[in-house]
């Protein structure tokens, strides 16, 4: 059997034909492709505003500097998750601090973070934001986050680069909880723009900023200068700045790809249970199912339960990858990266994080897979740990 990679893009015919008209167009950067993918994705997540940009993790940096978070500044976030949720604190001059995971969801523990909060009002080193992270897809514990918002006073970027379309309470994520909800359009995610993000929001100026934020910092809306325009031609940068836009070739990719994006979700989802009936009877922790949410199941990542299998994990992962199975790991948590270490991290710092991380697998999960490469993953994954 050839090759079987974790994730990977769909690309169909429409979606060429999208990008080939904007190629034959006036526009190829900033055009009225970009506005319209903008309202379509943040009507798809119940949000008033949607600002497109180059990447998520642009996307996390201007909702950061968005948010006021500077020197002085503290942000906490989730050690299991890519290096951006914490990166983007430190690029506006903050210090990170991180919340140990809920060992079932993965995701943000409220416990841990109430605990946390307790610890740091009595210290007076309070967050300015916290940025919980809806790992694999599966939405955080936002209803209880918000509550603890308001009652510390931190505001909330909701890291959901992989939950694009899932919901929460019946809602779409993005709808309203969190202050913004950063979107990951990467190859490997639920859509692809081919690199891109968005910052949803329903406060209009904390979206006419981030509009601002990924243009230099530029503004051609007179109620926002400070001087009288010259022309129509006037415009006036009115603080620092990115070049952080999304281009109307992506966008066009963008809003293609969202015509299927019901469709991908009920594949991975029966992807998803298809994993989860087939696996049953292994020594494996399997991700979690909750009835208050959709997982938009952008990864499958199970946990090697050591106690019952005389496999370990670098055994298991070996000799999946000598079967031709493109399996990974997410995430080394970030707290264990050198550049963390040396901010004064360490091992023992977040005890779930580190027992997840030394267990886990994500296995392949994509529309495009097929029944036979899922039960060769899964007669693999037998065979490993007999």
């Amino acid at each position: 059997m050839s090759y079987i990679p974790y994730s990977r893009q769909e690309i169909v015919e429409a979606d060429i034909a999208a990008v080939t008209e904007v190629l034959s167009s006036d526009f190829l950067t900033q055009g009225p492709t970009i506005p319209r993918f903008e309202r379509e994705i943040a009507a798809l997540h119940g949000a008033a505003h949607g600002t497109a940009v180059s990447s998520a993790t642009a996307a996390l940096h201007i909702s950061c500097i968005a948010l006021g978070v500077g020197e002085g500044d503290v942000v906490w976030t989730s050690p299991i998750s890519f290096v951006a949720s914490a990166n983007c604190a430190l690029y506006c001059g903050a210090s990170v601090d991180f919340v140990d995971i809920d060992p079932a969801t993965r995701n943000m523990s409220i416990t841990a973070l109430e605990r946390k909060l307790q610890a740091a009002r009595r210290h007076g080193r309070l967050p300015k934001v916290v940025i919980p992270v809806d790992f694999s897809g599966l939405p955080c514990d936002l209803a209880e986050i918000k509550a603890l918002a308001d009652a510390y006073g931190f505001a909330i970027i909701e890291d959901a680069s992989h939950a694009v379309g899932a919901t929460y309470h019946g809602n779409p994520v993005g709808s309203g909880l969190a202050d913004i909800t950063v979107l990951s359009f990467h190859p490997v995610k639920i859509i692809t723009t081919g690199e891109g993000g968005v910052c949803l929001t329903n406060n209009a100026e904390l979206a006419d900023r981030l509009a601002r934020l990924r243009t230099h910092g530029i503004t051609r809306d007179a109620r926002q200068m400070e001087g009288e325009p010259d022309g129509a031609w006037y415009y006036e940068q009115i603080e620092l700045g990115f070049n952080y836009r999304m281009t109307d070739i992506q966008a066009a990719l963008g809003s293609s790809q969202l015509t299927r994006l019901a469709e991908r979700h009920a594949r991975r989802d029966a992807l998803a249970r298809r994993y989860d009936q087939k696996l049953a009877g292994l020594p494996l922790k399997l991700p979690v199912r909750l009835d208050d949410r959709q997982s938009s199941h952008h990864l499958y990542v199970v946990e090697i339960d050591e106690m019952h299998s005389k496999t370990g994990r670098r055994e298991a992962f070996d000799a999946l990858r000598a079967a031709g199975i493109g399996i990974n790991v997410h995430y080394i948590p970030i707290h264990l990266q050198p550049f963390y270490r040396h901010l004064g991290f360490g091992q023992g710092d977040f005890p779930a994080s580190e027992a997840y991380y030394s267990r886990a697998i994500s296995l392949p999960l994509f529309p495009a897979m097929n029944h036979e490469q899922q039960d060769h993953v899964i007669a693999v994954i037998e065979r490993s740990l007999a």
